[in-house]
């Protein structure tokens, strides 16, 4: 069994894997040990503080195997981002060129940078080693954040976005990287990426266009790949598209991929999610859910068998263990 909980000081090692794992393109995983160290640590800080509303707090998770002790994967939010450095995006409109007496009328997509999502929660980090790959660890990952979000609505925006990861080959080169450092950069898309995810990202305002720049004279490798997804990423775009996330135009500024956003009320499982009081046995008739407690500080979080009689959840001893509550406590919970 996977259990969520609060990443600690020791699962050092096993985040240097998983970043070293997750290849090109995942900014907020480099591959740097005192970044990640002080990831942890702020993690650490994050959930041990009473919070009443949205900061710059992060919170960094780990799945762990009960039986074993090994690190599944990892997972998290950020309660409040472009606090403490600024998180920049494009944003996709139309402008239009008309002129009645020439009887012209041309509508235009631009890319206009700016940093519209500051003070959103974001959904992060999201990485399952490629060995569990299989049955609901996925799901685990994902939805265990919307049952601590809605057991903990202060401490989030009303405003959830996820950056998703855009369209780059096995090198890290992305095509709409190309254009941009062929004009503005000169340096790799993998050092840019590498850059922005240990939070340098002074460069980004020095050199970045400020200007609006118009699509049609990007390369057609670049527009090709304007709000497309790293094929590794489409399983979770899907299940965020399910929870009722949508792009509403923003997209990365290095490999273009989308950003979605949603209400923090309209996530369908936090919508759906339900409170229930603990009984320990083995329910009869059960059905697939993925359930946490209701502590902050000790966040914890399975998916398994539980049985629904009324506002009363019967789950097993095994999994009572994990989420570290007795006869009597209560749970969040969804079904899957």
């Amino acid at each position: 069994m996977l259990v969520i909980r609060p990443i600690k000081a020791a699962d050092l090692p096993a985040l240097m894997q998983c970043a070293e794992e997750s290849g090109h393109g995942f900014t907020s995983l480099p591959v740097n040990e005192e970044i990640l160290t002080n990831r942890i640590k702020h993690s650490e800080e994050s959930f041990a503080k009473a919070v009443s509303r949205a900061g710059s707090e992060g919170y960094l998770m780990v799945a762990e195997d009960t039986k074993t002790g090994e690190i599944a994967g990892t997972t998290a939010i950020e309660a409040a981002i472009g606090l403490d450095n600024p998180f920049y995006t494009y944003h996709l409109s139309t402008v239009v060129h008309s002129s009645r007496r020439l009887n012209v009328h041309n509508a235009v997509k631009v890319l206009t940078f700016g940093n519209d999502y500051t003070g959103v929660s974001e959904l992060c980090t999201l990485f399952l080693r490629p060995e569990w790959r299989e049955g609901a660890n996925g799901r685990l990952l994902s939805k265990c954040r919307f049952l601590m979000m809605a057991e903990h609505p202060q401490r989030f925006d009303n405003t959830v976005i996820a950056e998703m990861r855009g369209v780059s080959d096995d090198d890290g080169n992305s095509p709409f990287w190309e254009w941009l450092k062929e004009h503005f950069f000169s340096i790799d898309f993998t050092l840019a990426d590498y850059l922005t995810g240990i939070g340098k990202k002074g460069f980004i305002a020095d050199l970045m266009p400020k200007l609006p720049i118009y699509v049609n004279l990007l390369s057609p490798e670049a527009q090709a790949v304007i709000g497309e997804v790293h094929e590794k990423t489409r399983p979770a775009l899907r299940l965020l598209e399910k929870e009722g996330f949508t792009c509403r135009g923003y997209v990365d500024i290095f490999d273009a991929g989308p950003t979605v956003e949603c209400d923090i009320r309209n996530i369908e499982s936090v919508r759906h999610s339900k409170s229930c009081y603990v009984e320990v046995g083995l329910p009869a008739k059960s059905q697939d859910c993925i359930v946490s407690n209701t502590s902050f500080s000790q966040f914890r979080a399975v998916t398994g068998k539980v049985g629904i009689k009324g506002d009363t959840a019967v789950i097993s001893a095994e999994m009572a263990q994990a989420l570290q509550v007795q006869h009597g406590d209560q749970v969040r919970l969804i079904t899957q």
